[in-house]
Order: C-alpha cells, then sequence, then structure tokens
C-alpha cells in the first residue's frame, strides 16, 4: 500500500490563483504563537494515530556559507537547550524522544538554522518546508489525525510524496568506513600519502584531526555516528606561500593547523583575508582548498557504518579516484578471469593492464609458464589478453593477473619423458654446469646439466648436447639432465 503524505498548511487552498500559487495574506515566517502551536499539535496528533513517540534524525544540517531562509539564524542554530554547543547526540539516526522531535520541528518553522528530517523507517516522517510547509507521511490512514488538524484552523492535503524526500540516487556505491577502509587508511598514513581527516558529522559543518600511525585509533573512536569522512594529503608548512596564493576572487576554504595542533577551517573571500591572515598568525601548516568540487582532490572519502558494520547513512561523499577503484574491486574476486588492455610494459619487467578503467598488473613470472626474456616476448602494448586473478589488495588497491594461468603448464606432461635420452642444444653456461633446452622450440623447456653429470668435454653455447632426462620437479619447476649417464646408456 502507498504511504500517506500530508501537506499541512496554514494557507487557505481558496487564496490561490488558476497557477496553484498563493496568493493570499499570511506570511510564509513564524507566528511563533497560536499558528506554531497548532503545526506541532498536528504533527503531534498524526504521530499518535501511527502509534510512535520516537524518532530517528536524518540528514542533519546546519546553515552553509550561504543562507536562504526567510529569518536570520540564530546562535545555537536553534539547538540550545536540545543538544550540548558540540551538537553531540545531533546526528543522522539519532533517536529522540517525540517531545524533543517536536522542539526540533518548532525550530525549523522558525528557520533557527538546524534541519533535518525525522522519520520513523517505513512508518511516520515529518518533514519541515522553507515555507511554512510541514509534510507528514503516515504508513496508514489517519483520520482523526486530519479532523484535529483542520479543527486546529491548519489545511491538510494529499500528496503522492513529499518533496523534501531524501534523494541519493546517484550512480556507484558508497564507500562505508569498515574494516578495509581503516586498513587503507592505515597504509596510506604510513606511506604519508594521507595525514589529515576531515569529518562530516552534520551538513555544512566539519571537524579536522590530524592522523599518524599512532593517533588513528583514538580518532576513529570519537568519531560521530554515520559521519562523512573525507581522507586529505598533509597541510603545507609553508603558512605564507599558501596565503600568497589564494584566489583574486570568489571564496575559498583555508583550512590551518594553530600552534596546538588544532586544525580549523573557514570560508572566506578576497574581503577577508586581511582577517584571515591575522586569524592564522602563528599557524603551523595550512591549505587553500577550492569550493568547486572537481577542483578539491582528497585522497578517498567513506561514510562511518554502525557499530553492526551496517552502513545505514544515506547521504553521500563525492566518489575520488581511490573511490572508483574501491567500487571496481568490491567486483573482483581470486580466481576471476578478466579481459583488459595492455596499457604499458614498464622498464622494471611489469605489464600494466587496463581492466574496466582500473589498471592491473602482470609480472614477468606470470607471462609465461617458459622462460621469457621480456615481456614484450610475451605482450605488446595496445592488445587485448585475458587472464586470470591472483589476488584483490584492497588496501595497496592492486590486483596482480597471471596469463599463464590460461594456459596449460608443459612441466607436468615433460614427466613422462624421465629416463629418455634426448640431443639438446646448450643455452647457458654457468659456474656450476650448463643449461640445455630439451624441448624443440625457442622457448622450450630447459634443464640443468650439473658439472658432475658432464663428460668433461668442452662444451659451447649453441651446441648440441647429447643428455639423459633424470628428474623433472613441476613444483620447484626444475628438469635435471646428465650427459654422463646418457654416454653410458649409448655406449651400452
Amino acid at each position: 500500500m502507498p504511504p500517506f503524505v500530508h501537506r499541512i498548511t496554514k494557507y487557505d487552498p481558496a487564496d490561490r490563483d488558476e497557477h496553484g500559487h498563493y496568493i493570499g495574506s499570511e506570511e510564509p515566517t513564524s507566528d511563533r504563537g497560536a499558528v506554531e502551536s497548532a503545526y506541532l499539535q498536528a504533527v503531534a496528533a498524526f504521530a499518535a494515530a501511527a502509534g510512535v513517540d520516537q524518532l530517528a534524525i536524518r540528514e542533519p544540517q546546519i546553515p552553509g556559507p550561504a543562507h536562504f531562509g526567510l529569518e536570520p539564524a540564530v546562535e545555537g542554530h536553534g539547538l540550545r537547550g536540545l543538544f550540548p554547543p558540540d551538537l553531540s547526540g545531533f546526528h543522522d539516526g539519532a533517536e529522540i524522544s517525540l517531545s524533543v522531535g517536536l522542539e526540533l520541528v518548532r525550530a525549523m518553522l522558525r528557520d533557527n538554522g538546524a534541519w533535518c528530517r525525522l522519520e520513523v523507517e517505513d512508518r511516520f516522517a515529518v518533514h519541515v518546508g522553507w515555507d511554512q510547509y510541514v509534510y507528514v507521511r503516515t504508513d496508514k490512514p489517519s483520520e482523526s489525525a486530519l479532523a484535529h488538524t483542520r479543527a486546529l484552523g491548519l489545511f491538510p492535503e494529499r500528496l503522492q510524496a513529499s518533496p523534501y524526500e531524501a534523494d541519493f540516487d546517484e550512480p556507484g556505491v558508497q564507500r562505508p568506513a569498515d574494516d578495509d577502509f581503516w586498513a587503507r587508511l592505515r597504509w596510506s598514513v604510513a606511506v604519508r600519502q594521507a595525514a589529515v581527516l576531515e569529518e562530516g558529522y552534520v551538513d555544512n559543518a566539519s571537524r579536522w584531526h590530524r592522523l599518524t600511525e599512532h593517533t588513528l585509533d583514538a580518532v576513529r573512536a570519537r568519531l560521530s555516528p554515520r559521519a562523512k569522512l573525507t581522507v586529505w594529503p598533509d597541510l603545507s608548512a609553508d603558512v605564507e606561500a599558501v596565503l600568497a596564493m589564494l584566489p583574486d576572487e570568489g571564496p575559498v576554504e583555508l583550512v590551518w593547523e594553530d600552534g596546538n595542533g588544532v586544525i580549523t577551517s573557514t570560508i572566506a573571500d578576497e574581503s577577508e583575508y586581511r582577517a584571515l591572515a591575522a586569524r592564522t598568525a602563528g599557524a603551523r601548516a595550512a591549505a587553500a582548498l577550492p569550493l568547486d568540487v572537481d577542483s578539491r582532490h582528497p585522497v578517498f572519502t567513506a561514510v562511518m557504518t554502525d557499530s553492526d558494520g551496517v552502513l545505514r547513512a544515506r547521504w553521500r561523499t563525492e566518489p575520488t579516484l581511490s573511490d572508483r577503484n574501491w567500487a571496481f574491486l568490491k567486483t573482483l574476486r581470486r580466481g576471476q578471469i578478466v579481459t583488459g588492455k595492455v596499457t604499458e610494459i614498464a622498464a622494471f619487467g611489469v605489464t600494466f593492464v587496463d581492466i574496466g578503467g582500473f589498471t592491473a598488473m602482470i609480472n614477468v613470472p606470470e607471462l609465461s609458464w617458459r622462460h621469457i626474456d621480456h615481456p614484450s616476448d610475451v605482450v605488446t602494448v595496445g592488445q587485448e589478453v585475458s587472464a586470470e586473478v591472483l589476488d584483490v589488495d584492497m588496501v595497496r588497491e592492486r590486483v596482480p593477473l597471471s596469463l599463464k594461468a590460461l594456459q596449460a603448464d608443459p612441466m607436468p606432461q615433460f614427466i613422462q619423458q624421465v629416463g629418455q635420452i634426448v640431443t639438446g642444444v646448450v643455452t647457458k653456461l654457468v659456474p656450476f654446469g650448463a643449461f640445455v633446452r630439451v624441448e624443440d622450440r625457442e622457448d622450450g623447456l630447459e634443464g640443468l646439466v650439473h658439472n658432475t653429470e658432464m663428460s668433461g668435454a668442452v662444451v659451447q653455447v649453441g651446441a648440441p648436447l647429447l643428455v639423459k632426462i633424470l628428474d623433472v620437479d613441476p613444483t620447484r619447476r626444475r628438469i635435471t639432465l646428465s650427459h654422463l649417464q646418457a654416454l653410458a646408456d649409448e655406449g651400452s
């Protein structure tokens, strides 16, 4: 059954024009009196009809740099007396009583600054609009609440949906701050890729934390539930240079670490730079972050999971390249066959392959079962290859592949030739003997004739040599040969 959604207003439908626009005299601000009280009583009536006495705060926010409300925001965001100054308890998923919920509705009606959705999953929701509209969603009809609302002098109207329903259906999967995330973060801190963590505990408000290998666990323990986490590289120790490079116009976010190690951020434009320089006097490090999302370059992001490890927060972070890599890596598993294109053969021999936008790698031993001198003996840049996933390293974001895993290993088949005498070609001389190719192909298998198994005759690279196959060890990938025993068997 679809939900029952009602818009509750103080605006008489008779005072609307043919386009549905209100043209009456009622002001779109709180009267802080009888009408406001009527709104709260109406919400309470719908909650009672739904059997609800506890609500959950969802997607809480406080005013950002710009405030578009009809009334000026007040100090404390309208939360004074409801939550501590640090806003602990005002977080996504926090359970509150109906009485506290009604006070939050009052603060939102007055446009004091704080805003949130108030919901009971699948049963009940209250959303407050900036223009004195209140939207109530219930899972069943509430005729008594509707009648009470009308008796209070308000006008309930049935709608298909609230315009303030949460809509977080962006493509991709939100990265959770799970064990994989914290392992990735710990590694990033260790290799100095990451140094600062931004904790978005409500929308438009952040706390900043300096990260070291020794402080990471303590920082994690005091993060707000369901906070949005953004990992940043280290701030610059050249604070003067950061200030000198601030843009000539337009707002920018400045982050700085004071002499006590406290990290603060603020948004300012060119008219505030002088005051900003005074505020940052004595700072040990700073960074200027553009407000444009595409120009900000955090290392990676995540959202805090609940204590049971489940991600229930609906809000999203802006995905970084690392976040997109994480989402792709979650689709891979060991033993999976993937197809990609060779993008590079590095000077140190590693072959890089693009698989779905992620760069995986093939180490030289995984290119072929047979001996090769260089990866170019097997692959070329631009070539499409299929390979097996050997591992998925979520911490280092590495995926090693194997070409040879999809090829037949010739070594086990060679076991049946143990005891046979063949003529091979000497490929390499070493202090302890000679390597001889005993398979009739350029990349054929090679075995070792130890000096103790040589006849004493002088051998040269490229020369034929009669040998007996003594042993084939597929595990250690060794073929043991004897020139002496080959001669003895031939002469007998």
